[in-house]
């Protein structure tokens, strides 16, 4: 299991910089089916099918140890939060999200680049050094953001030893760890931009009531109100400044 991890994470990093794709000229594919002439043929095809499949989950990886889940939960509740069913679609938030999580890895990825997949292009390592080298730098982000709390209860849980230093927390246990921690802090932040949203509906409903109004929907009202202070406070600017400065 944590032999696959590895692999899919080589392939996620890979697909990611774009900077070693530049740099070395890309091996041509032939999908031609021949006859093998020796068993060390075979084992290379499968290495490859084996390979190719696992790129179909790179997506899902990408999302457990980057910056990423965060960003899309907060943007999501703050969407919920001023009331637009989906304004912006759900297209435009994760193409910002996706921009925002290349631009807080991109330290990440850079040494990822020069330690492992440049090394591991030019043969000058192998690819179980390079998995290594690759997890590393991922392994302090993920650290970093990582409450204590849930990294015990995934110890706890699969019985493992408890590691004598960092460098011995395996990626298996820290990935989850690291997903339940950043979707607490995300509904952190995301409690913080409802408050502000739920005043404005709560005076408008009031004023509603007070007038008589009781047919008329309060949401009506809310949002263009509401939608005016996300504007005037200039919204985006300071929720991509906090989501970016919480990393």
């Amino acid at each position: 299991m944590k032999r696959i991890l590895y692999l899919v994470l080589m392939v996620s990093i890979l697909l990611l910089t774009v900077t070693a794709a530049n740099a070395e000229p890309l091996p041509g594919v032939n999908l031609s089916v021949n006859t093998a002439d020796s068993p060390g043929e075979v084992v290379d095809s499968l290495r490859l099918l084996v390979l190719l499949s696992l790129i179909a989950l790179a997506p899902a990886f990408i999302l457990m140890v980057t910056s990423f889940t965060r960003i899309i939960v907060v943007l999501s509740l703050l969407r919920g939060a001023i009331g637009v069913a989906m304004t912006p679609p759900n297209q435009v938030l994760v193409g910002l999200a996706l921009f925002l999580t290349m631009f807080v890895m991109a330290p990440t990825y850079n040494q990822i680049n020069e330690n492992a997949l440049k090394p591991y292009i030019a043969n000058q390592i192998s690819q179980e050094k390079a998995m290594d080298e690759a997890y590393k730098p991922l392994r302090v982000f993920m650290l970093k953001q990582t409450r204590e709390k849930d990294l015990s209860l995934f110890y706890s849980i699969s019985k493992e030893k408890r590691p004598n230093s960092p460098e011995d927390v395996p990626l298996t246990l820290l990935s989850p760890a690291f997903m339940i921690s950043e979707l607490k802090t995300a509904f952190q932040m995301g409690f913080m931009l409802y408050v502000p949203f739920l005043v404005v509906d709560m005076v408008v409903a009031s004023t509603l009531m007070s007038m008589g109004m009781f047919m008329l929907p309060p949401v009506m009202i809310s949002l263009p109100f509401k939608l005016l202070l996300f504007v005037m406070v200039d919204g985006w600017y300071l929720v991509v400044k906090s989501l970016v400065e919480s990393f």
